[in-house]
């Protein structure tokens, strides 16, 4: 089988003193690591959509939804709609998950 490659252009205010191009992929990398994470939240908890906007309200919220989209990965679900809607079910289904039932 051919390798496939590929080429990715990016626009960086960085030097090339500044960062090396593995340190470039590393930044690029991450950044859509978060920008999976903020697609889940908001597909999943319509975290776009939410009306929470005052004070600490919003960050609060944000960590909460972390919070279960990280059990929930840690326990092995695949599809995070699919594990809340499982845990939904059955009120000591999330504490089991989460080693306290």
């Amino acid at each position: 089988m051919p390798t496939l490659v590929k080429t990715v252009y990016a626009v960086t205010s960085l030097t090339a003193e500044q960062a090396t191009p593995a340190e470039l992929a590393q930044l690029v990398r991450d950044h859509w690591k978060i920008e999976a994470l903020h697609h889940v939240r908001d597909t999943t908890f319509a975290e776009d959509a939410s009306q929470v906007r005052t004070v600490n309200a919003p960050r609060a919220m944000a960590t909460w939804r972390n919070f279960a989209i990280g059990a929930l990965r840690t326990a092995g679900a695949k599809n995070i709609a699919a594990g809340l809607r499982h845990n939904a079910r059955n009120p000591h289904r999330p504490l089991t998950l989460l080693g306290l039932g």
